[in-house]
C-alpha cells in the first residue's frame, strides 16, 4: 500500500475542466437547461472527481466494514453485541438488506471483519477476515485503541479499495456494522465538530428515552475523560473511535486519491469521513454524500463536511444500504451525460433566444 502520506498528498481539488466541460455538455444535450435538476450537479461532481468530463461508473462495488465496540458494554443499544457477527453471516448468506441491494445494482459487495468479536474467519468470496483485534476496548474507560492498532486499521480500509479498484470497480459505496458505534461515531463527531453531545446523540438502533440518556451520559464522561488541548485526529479516533470506522476513514482517502468515487453511507460513515478529513482538508471535494439518515448527528456532520446528501429517505440502517441506493442514482446520472443526443444529433431546435 501506498504511503500515507503520499495518500494525503494525492487529495487535491476537483477538476474544474472535466466539471465544466460536463457542464457544457449537459447544456447542449435534447432537453432545456438545468431540466434534470441535481443529477446534472451529481455527474459533473462525478466529472471532477474522475478527471472525465464523460464518466463510467457502470461496475459497482459495495465494501462494509464491521467491528465491535467495548463500549456497548454499558447498554448503550438495543441490541447485544453478538448481533454483529450473526449479522456479518447474513451478509454473507445474502439475507441482509445489503445483500439485496447488492444484488439488484449487479455490485460486488465485499465484507472485511476489522474487528468483529468472534473467531477469525477464513476468507471467501465476498469477505474478507483483516481482524485487528476483538472490538476496541470500553472507551468509557480506556482509549478504544492504541495508535498502532488505529493505523493498520485504516490501512484495512486503503487496501480494500486498491483491491476494489484493481478488480475494475468503478464507483464505490461505503457502509458499517458494529453495534454500539453509534456511540462510537457521536463521539468522534462531538469531539472534532465541538457541538453539544446531545444534540449529536440519537437512538441508534432504536434504544429507549432511558437508553438514550444512558448514551448520552456515557459520551460525555468518556470525551471528558480523554479531552487533550490540542485534540489532535489520531489521539481523537484512538480515544473513542471505532476499528471499523478507522477503516472506512482509510477507505475515503484512498479513494480518493486514486480518484474512484465514493458514497458515503449515513451517520457512522460520515463520522469516519469527518475525522480523515482532518488528516486531508480537500477530502469532501472527492466524495459523495449519499442520503441523510434520521440520526440527529448526522445532518450536523454533513454541514461540517460542507456535503448535500442526495436522498432523505428517513433510514437509519447502516450497512451502507443508503449508499448503495445512491450508486443507482450516480450511474443513471452519468449515462443520461454520456448517451443522450445533442441538439445538432438529433436535429432538435434550440430554445428560442428572444
Amino acid at each position: 500500500m501506498t504511503d500515507i502520506q503520499e495518500i494525503l498528498a494525492a487529495i487535491g481539488p476537483p477538476d474544474r475542466e472535466a466539471e465544466e466541460a460536463a457542464t457544457r455538455r449537459w447544456n447542449n444535450l435534447t432537453k432545456p437547461e438545468g431540466s434534470l435538476g441535481r443529477l446534472e450537479e451529481l455527474a459533473d461532481r462525478i466529472a471532477g472527481i474522475t478527471g472525465s468530463s464523460r464518466p463510467r461508473v457502470r461496475r459497482k462495488g459495495v465494501l462494509v466494514f464491521a467491528a465491535d465496540h467495548g463500549v456497548a458494554q454499558e447498554g448503550v443499544s438495543a441490541y447485544p453485541p453478538s448481533v454483529t457477527a450473526a449479522m456479518v453471516r447474513n451478509f454473507l448468506d445474502g439475507g441482509a438488506a445489503i445483500s439485496v441491494l447488492s444484488r439488484w445494482l449487479d455490485a460486488q459487495l465485499t465484507v472485511i471483519d476489522v474487528g468483529v468479536d468472534s473467531p477469525p474467519a477464513p476468507d471467501r468470496d465476498g469477505f474478507r477476515c483483516r481482524k485487528i483485534r476483538k472490538a476496541t476496548r470500553n472507551f468509557l474507560h480506556e482509549p478504544a485503541m492504541t495508535l498502532e492498532e488505529a493505523r493498520r486499521a485504516v490501512e484495512v480500509g486503503a487496501i480494500a479499495v486498491e483491491e476494489a479498484r484493481d478488480a475494475g470497480v468503478e464507483i464505490l459505496a461505503v457502509g458499517d456494522m458494529g453495534i454500539g458505534n453509534t456511540t462510537s461515531a457521536s463521539a468522534l463527531a462531538a469531539a472534532l465538530t465541538r457541538e453539544p453531545v446531545g444534540r449529536l446523540v440519537g437512538s441508534g438502533t432504536g434504544v429507549s428515552p432511558e437508553g438514550l440518556r444512558r448514551k448520552v451520559q456515557v459520551v460525555e464522561q468518556a470525551l471528558a475523560r480523554h479531552r487533550k488541548e490540542p485534540w489532535e485526529p489520531w489521539d481523537v479516533l484512538c480515544s473513542v473511535g471505532g476499528l471499523e470506522i478507522a477503516a472506512m476513514g482509510g477507505a475515503f482517502l484512498r479513494a480518493a486519491s486514486l480518484r474512484v468515487p465514493v458514497l458515503v453511507d449515513g451517520f457512522i460513515a460520515s463520522s469516519a469521513a469527518l475525522w480523515a478529513s482532518t488528516l486531508a482538508p480537500q477530502l469532501p471535494h472527492r466524495l459523495l454524500a449519499s442520503h441523510r439518515s434520521q440520526e440527529p448527528g448526522h445532518r450536523i456532520v454533513l454541514e461540517h463536511l460542507q456535503l448535500r446528501p442526495y436522498l432523505e429517505l428517513e433510514m437509519r440502517l447502516g450497512e451502507a444500504t443508503g449508499a448503495a441506493l445512491a450508486l443507482a442514482l450516480c450511474d443513471a446520472a452519468c449515462r443520461l451525460l454520456d448517451e443522450m443526443a445533442t441538439f445538432e444529433e438529433a436535429e432538435v431546435s434550440r430554445r428560442r433566444t428572444e
